[in-house]
């Protein structure tokens, strides 16, 4: 328990140790535009699922469910809606502190300029039974999906409709600014604009590459006006974003090209995007899943060990990414998702453990972090993938009552967690 004594000494009281969730994945009974592409292509996606999906190394434990259309309808979610107060009862019992969750906006605007009572009472009885539990609301207001009349207006591809959701971001510091602390504005505006290409998929934002290049760029500036209009109506609200960034390293230190591309890379992915917005927030959020080491042109990772995703697992890169933020923009550091798939449960415990190992490294290089969410309290929807990848601390049985089973790697956490409170 040696290290967790220094985590002690190098994590204050008030650090926020937690997980996140994303209304859309795991709330159930949602209207969005992410809705309406699921139930458009969710038989095509069932068909084509071998090819795409045919190389991971569990493909025949998975084919039964991602070769059914069921798979990739949302549907009913993990029903998070109605049953937040079990799932709060047991991310308390898991010592954690902090829950990071989006307020959908397709739910609390379902109309243009229409505000429903209903689904805005929701989320304030939400923040406040997490506050009765000690547990601090971090909020997200754009976790990749938005109501059907703002996509039906082009979304955030068109500059013009920006201020909707300004106008939604003032909504929130009107009802719930003085409840809450956190603010992330946007989600992964990288992923979401790439996702298509990412995936070979025709999700949404739909149109050519450049068209959402432009999309992205209007993520900027929905990001900055939302920042004024909440710190206006709020001045101590921390808002911050959540960039998806993976810890990119040249395969060969001696080669400028992999060093070059590797840098590129880099600017490309999340830099740019960030430099745009660093007088417009209070902290940095970032999602770290993967290590790429850059050889030429490509990534070319090993082949070992992988998460039932098939992406490369390197825990310990968390703490690269952290501190070349932290040295680049002097911003306190939020870890906003961090997380495997992995339905057996084998490797979380090992990656936890290898997560916090490298959170101390970097506190210890005097990177201020002030917090690290875990991707994901429940097991939840993964977009394009559907149900089968199993990130949650928490197992959900949606065939038998939806069913909350704690994993053995979530109760080795919790006790890691407790231990680390009592060396105070």
């Amino acid at each position: 328990m040696l290290y967790l004594k220094l985590m002690a000494k190098l994590f204050p009281d008030d650090f926020l140790w937690g997980a996140s969730t994303a209304g859309h994945q795991v709330e159930g009974g949602n209207y969005d535009q992410w809705t309406v592409w699921e139930l458009a292509n969710a038989k095509e996606m069932a068909k084509t699922a071998e090819k795409r999906l045919g190389w991971l190394p569990n493909w025949q434990e998975v084919k039964a469910q991602a070769t059914d259309p069921n798979n990739y309808i949302s549907g009913k979610g993990v029903d998070h809606f109605h049953r937040y107060k079990e799932d709060f009862d047991i991310l308390k019992s898991l010592n954690l502190n902090a829950l990071r969750f989006s307020i959908e906006w397709s739910r609390c605007e379902p109309e243009e300029g229409v505000w429903d009572k209903t689904a805005i009472d929701h989320y304030h009885n939400y923040i406040s039974e997490l506050k009765q539990r000690g547990i601090e609301p971090v909020v997200n207001l754009w976790h990749w999906t938005h109501p059907v009349w703002f996509e039906e207006k082009g979304g955030f591809s068109k500059d013009g409709n920006i201020g909707y959701f300004v106008r939604f971001a003032s909504k929130v510091a009107e009802e719930f600014g003085d409840d809450i602390k956190y603010v992330i504005t946007i989600n992964e505006p990288n992923v979401y604009v790439t996702y298509a290409d990412l995936n070979k998929l025709d999700v949404p934002p739909h149109g050519p590459l450049w068209q959402r290049l432009l999309t992205y760029r209007n993520l900027v500036k929905a990001h900055r006006y939302a920042y004024r209009i909440l710190k206006s109506q709020n001045p101590d609200l921390q808002i911050g974003i959540a960039q998806q960034l993976s810890n990119d390293m040249p395969k060969h230190q001696s080669k400028f090209i992999d060093k070059f591309v590797t840098r590129v890379v880099g600017y490309v992915w999340g830099t740019w995007f960030l430099n745009r917005i660093k007088r417009s927030m209070d902290f940095v959020g970032f999602n770290y899943y993967f290590t790429n080491y850059y050889d030429g042109f490509g990534a070319k990772n090993p082949s070992q060990p992988v998460n039932d995703l098939g992406w490369y697992m390197e825990p310990n890169g968390i703490s690269e990414v952290a501190t070349k933020l932290w040295l680049r923009y002097h911003k306190p550091i939020m870890i906003t998702e961090n997380g495997l798939a992995d339905a057996k449960d084998e490797k979380r415990q090992w990656w936890l453990k290898e997560t916090m190992l490298s959170l101390i490294v970097a506190r210890k290089a005097g990177v201020k972090i002030i917090g690290y969410m875990h991707w994901s309290l429940l097991d939840n929807f993964e977009w394009a993938y559907g149900w089968w990848p199993k990130f949650g601390l928490v197992h959900v049985d949606r065939e038998h009552g939806m069913k909350r089973t704690v994993r053995p790697s979530a109760k080795w956490w919790a006790k890691q967690l407790a231990h680390l409170r009592s060396q105070d």
